[in-house]
């Protein structure tokens, strides 16, 4: 997946919020990597295509979920039902997929519902997942989603 172009020793863990168009579902990323280090993509599967999702991950950050009301969220699972792609139920923002694994829950957040942080949109990556097997999408995921913390 790549190196990060930083030095993580000289960062500082930095917590960002977001989350979904009406504040039904919130998210708190965390993370020592700078945002203009952040790596970005987009798979270009039909999900992701039409919710303009722009994914991004930190192994060693972590990820918590603020819903004050769980009857907003909705859990939608395709393909191989390996994850949950949390949206909300009342404006149909997608905002996270989560998954088990072997170290715990982990996920990948949607970049786009975060406020205030200023990305470089040019430098997303356009990737591809559609032949991973299953047990090849655990072990990615396993490496290279962000920790769950609740």
């Amino acid at each position: 997946m790549g190196e990060y172009a930083v030095d993580r020793e000289e960062c500082k863990m930095q917590e960002y919020q977001g989350g979904c168009h009406c504040g039904a579902l919130g998210i708190i990323y965390r993370t020592d990597i700078d945002p203009m280090y952040w790596r970005l993509r987009h798979d270009g599967c039909s999900f992701c295509r039409r919710h303009g999702v722009v994914g991004t991950s930190d192994p060693t950050g972590n990820l918590s979920l603020n819903i004050e009301d769980p009857s907003k969220v909705r859990y939608y699972r395709f393909a191989h039902r390996t994850a949950d792609f949390l949206i909300c139920g009342e404006c149909g923002v997608f905002i996270a997929a989560i998954t088990d694994t072997a170290q715990g829950k982990r996920a990948v957040i949607n970049a786009r519902v975060l406020d205030g942080v200023s990305l470089n949109w040019a430098s997303v990556a356009d990737v591809h997942y559609d032949d991973e097997s299953p047990p090849q999408r655990a072990e990615r995921r396993s490496l290279h989603w962000t920790p769950v913390v609740w």
